[in-house]
């Protein structure tokens, strides 16, 4: 929480260009062991600070994304994500930075949405259910989905309906939880498959 890492300090490296697209209430520096287990691989990781807490609707975390990706001229991008950087994730890359986008590795993404969803109070989480137009959107885009590695927990209890994506790679892990898989070996291991 005390931590002063200045995001700028991973954007060095000869390696793919990697964008982290941290979950709902997550800043970037939740996924920091991830981000420096990613640099010290070689990988230049991009941090794009103005999701904040990614509270925003998907199509305004995608937005921005696309906003970074274009300012900076970045390409043959690999974005990483969590939860609900996944959907976002996904828009950028069925939107007008599609081409600015190699692949993408999903961590424990709510592609279906979350039945949970509907019993929430909070906007920004009921946009999770399944039948909210911005899942049922995304669902209906099935081209980018053989870019996309989906990796996730056997048992997942913010997300019961699994995160399996049709015609994507998807790696179902023996494991539990929807953080604690950002941990696991297997997230870098196909990293670095996609970044070949």
């Amino acid at each position: 929480m005390f931590d002063r890492t200045d995001p700028a300090s991973f954007s060095s490296g000869t390696g793919a260009h990697i964008v982290v697209l941290p979950g709902v209430y997550e800043t970037w520096k939740f996924m920091q062991p991830l981000v420096t287990a990613l640099h010290e691989r070689g990988h230049p990781v991009h941090i794009v600070d103005t999701l904040h807490r990614n509270q925003r609707p998907v199509v305004d975390m995608a937005r921005r994304v696309e906003e970074y990706l274009d300012h900076r001229d970045l390409t043959d991008v690999i974005l990483v994500a969590h939860s609900k950087g996944g959907l976002a994730g996904k828009v950028v890359m069925t939107g007008g930075a599609q081409t600015r986008v190699r692949s993408m590795l999903a961590i424990a993404t709510p592609f279906g949405g979350s039945r949970y969803a509907r019993l929430m109070l909070s906007r920004t989480l009921r946009e999770f259910s399944p039948d909210d137009p911005s899942i049922v959107s995304l669902a209906q885009q099935l081209t980018v989905n053989e870019r996309i590695v989906s990796i996730y927990a056997g048992f997942d209890p913010h997300i019961p309906e699994g995160s399996e994506l049709a015609g994507a790679r998807n790696v179902r892990l023996d494991t539990g939880g929807h953080f604690r898989i950002l941990a696991h070996p297997r997230v870098l291991a196909e990293l670095a498959v996609l970044a070949e």
